[in-house]
């Protein structure tokens, strides 16, 4: 098969090549990812049929990027929205631009892309200006069209191939003033949902290419396992093994048959175990333990936190592993060919899982092709990039035949990377007057990242399991410059005089921790936000005005504002076993804002029934796709708030069905009403993470408001309360 005619290959005669995410030395700064890709062509290409294609290195996660990219490449080339095709990320076709997460898309690829096609725009000017000898002031273009005073005189798709974008974009590039923009700011219908919605074969796990192999992993019985013993004996369908170490796959032409040969290896396979988890009923004593053992860094120090205090409140909070739980399992396809290897996969970071693959391979990464295709939508480092190990490995077995491999849902929930468990311990200090004026915190945890590209050593799962076995190093923490990881959102948002701010990133790592939506967030601002209202109930005032007292950020407290009047916090009614609670953040302190009531109904257990959300995330390209990712994040948080926890015993995760990991059900899905205030002349800001955490704080908050009690550790279940 032609590399042209399978799903996400290159068009013929791209001109594209491998690009790196570093500016050139004393280059001026360009916008967002473009920085590190400079070529205009790595980003869009005009065709002679009248298209437009752009190319962008971030990836569709099912949260729209997609849409909301072509929407802004559109706006700035004066074409039919119908025009712009969006293609999927590959390495090395596409930009550098690294991980698509951190609700940094928008932020990044987005003020790129329209820089680019900004840029696009004027040199296409300057070309039909020259050649008619009409000013560029005189030129209008409508849809691709070039008009001058007396018509039409010429076109993006006449000059297609004139290679006018094999250069680097230039600095001195004005786009559009939000005023002139026609498409970005309106809810374009999403690009990618007709596909899904009328069952059309998009998902990778759709992906049948001919001759193709099923595989399936045979795990190990526990955590740190090791392969002894492995018994001959016929299977299914002709089914063959695939060992490397303790690595076991096997290979059938069905997936019937891959499944019953797995079922059959494991029972003749026997395996070294050990005791390698913790006691999970004691969690939050191992973290304290482990945190003598730990690496301790000063997160922020500011003035003296006990100058002024008459009165100290001490709280610890605690939160539970958490999975991903993506709704379909992790898949991929690979396939060998001439010592290279081809991948598709739902990776949220081609270029990373290249480098990871590569050094897991010992090859140079040149050899290895990652194409991007949609998988089960997941904020965060789920199995994408393991299970594209795990085909690899299989495929190299059978060169020149694609070899598809899926996990299982006990895999998924079971051998994805967590997010760690976490203990905050704080002290809040008060003056006479009940004012915040000091504040003390120890955040504790493993890092929050082990994506694959970031490190010496591969981080996915079976690259440790190898007869030559790669060492599985703690997770580290982002740089507090970009958010941070475990102290992420740490820093209250509120006017402090004294601060005294740590973490410590534990060097023990029983079980893999890596990014979930929000990282340390989800701890961090429901810890805070429930001192804020524990301090405001000491110091008799209302929630809501407290906050706005301690507030220097106006745009915080217009958020803030803006939800009382939504929810009519003014006008609440106390009724029994009902409570309303509060929640405000920006995610990072550096992104969007999002200001939540919640409204919680105490039955046999708590149930949120109703969720009011004001968000600011100033330039809204799509107004329908932030409401999608705030409406999103806030279901997400309320699910993480009432159920959900990773179970395990000394050897294994124990919850690795969806009875024993449950996640919110549609019938428990809360009321959701978002407002955000729009702000067209600033710049964008991050959508998919920044309601969640303030959700899980305004649970937490209207759980106490329901029933006097002041939750300490999540989930909010009734055993925890």
């Amino acid at each position: 098969m032609s590399p042209a005619k399978e799903p996400g290959a290159s068009p013929q005669g791209s001109g594209f090549a491998a690009v790196t995410a570093a500016p050139p030395p004393g280059a001026p700064t360009l916008p967002g990812s473009l920085n590190g890709n400079r070529l205009l062509s790595h980003w869009l290409g005009f065709h002679a049929d009248g298209k437009v294609t752009i190319t962008p290195g971030k990836v569709e996660l099912g949260q729209g990027i997609l849409t909301t990219l072509s929407q802004i490449a559109a706006d700035e080339l004066d074409v039919d929205f119908t025009r712009v095709t969006a293609r999927a990320a590959a390495t090395p076709d596409s930009p550098d631009e690294g991980v698509t997460s951190g609700s940094l898309s928008t932020q990044d690829s987005g003020s790129a892309m329209r820089h680019a096609c900004a840029a696009a725009r004027a040199i296409f000017l300057q070309v039909v200006a020259q050649r008619t000898g009409i000013p560029v002031e005189d030129i209008t273009i409508e849809d691709g069209i070039f008009h001058g005073p007396a018509g039409e005189i010429g076109s993006y798709w006449a000059l297609a191939d004139a290679a006018l974008l094999e250069t680097e974009a230039p600095p001195e590039v004005t786009p559009k003033p939000a005023s002139a923009r026609r498409i970005a700011g309106t809810s374009v219908p999403r690009i990618d949902l007709p596909d899904k919605v009328f069952g059309a074969a998009r998902y990778v796990h759709d992906l049948r290419l001919p001759g193709l192999l099923h595989a399936r992993v045979v795990r190990p019985p526990s955590r740190g396992a090791v392969l002894t013993m492995l018994r001959d004996g016929p299977l299914p369908g002709e089914a063959r093994v695939v060992r490397d170490g303790s690595f076991l796959a096997v290979l059938a032409a069905t997936e019937w048959d891959a499944e019953a040969a797995a079922t059959r290896l494991a029972a003749r396979a026997e395996w070294a175990e050990r005791d390698t988890l913790p006691e999970a009923t004691t969690l939050p004593d191992w973290l304290r333990e482990a945190a003598a053992r730990g690496e301790r860094s000063a997160v922020v120090q500011r003035g003296d936190p006990a100058a002024g205090v008459t009165r100290w409140l001490k709280r610890s909070f605690h939160r539970p592993y958490i999975a991903h739980a993506s709704i379909a399992p992790s898949c991929a396809v690979a396939r060998w060919q001439d010592g290279s290897v081809e991948v598709w996969s739902h990776s949220q970071g081609p270029y990373n899982l290249r480098a990871d693959l590569a050094k897991t391979l010992k090859c140079p990464a040149e050899r290895i092709t990652v194409r991007h295709m949609e998988g089960a939508g997941c904020y965060g480092h789920n199995g994408a990039d393991d299970v594209a190990l795990d085909a690899v490995l299989a495929a190299r077995a059978v060169p020149g035949v694609p070899v598809r491999l899926l996990w299982s849902r006990a895999e998924e929930l079971g051998w994805s990377p967590f997010s760690p468990g976490m203990l905050v311990e704080i002290e809040a200090g008060t003056d006479a007057t009940g004012t915040l004026v000091g504040w003390r915190s120890h955040i504790i945890s493993n890092g929050h990242s082990s994506r694959p590209g970031r490190a010496p050593e591969p981080t996915l799962l079976s690259a440790s399991m190898l007869a030559e076995p790669f060492p599985v190093k703690p997770s580290i923490n982002p740089p507090m410059s970009g958010g941070g990881g475990a102290p992420r959102n740490g820093v209250p948002l509120y006017r402090i005089p004294g601060m005294d701010i740590a973490t410590t990133r534990l060097l023990e790592m029983p079980i893999r921790a890596s990014a979930l939506r929000g990282l340390g967030a989800t701890l961090n601002v429901w810890s805070i936000e429930s001192v804020m209202d524990e301090l405001a109930g000491q110091a008799g005032a209302d929630p809501l005005d407290y906050r706005l007292r301690h507030l220097d950020d106006g745009r915080a407290a217009a958020v803030l504002t803006r939800v009382a009047e939504m929810a009519g916090w003014a006008k609440r009614v106390k009724r029994e076993g009902w409570g309303l609670g509060l929640g405000m953040a920006r995610y990072k302190n550096l992104g969007g804002w999002a200001a939540v009531v919640a409204e919680v109904e105490a039955c046999e257990r708590v149930f949120c029934r109703r969720l009011w959300i004001a968000g600011d995330v100033g330039e809204v390209v799509n107004p329908d796709g932030v409401a999608n990712q705030y409406e999103g994040g806030a279901i997400h948080g309320t699910s993480v708030a009432l159920l959900e926890q990773v179970r395990f015993d000394r050897r294994r995760v124990t919850s690795d069905s969806w009875e024993d990991y449950p996640i919110l059900r549609f019938s428990e899905v809360p009321r959701v009403e978002v407002a955000f205030i729009d702000r067209p002349e600033q710049p964008f800001l991050g959508a998919g993470e920044a309601s969640m955490a303030p959700t899980i704080a305004a649970i937490g908050n209207a759980i106490t408001d329901a029933l006097g009690v002041r939750p300490s550790r999540l989930p909010f279940t009734p055993d925890n309360l």
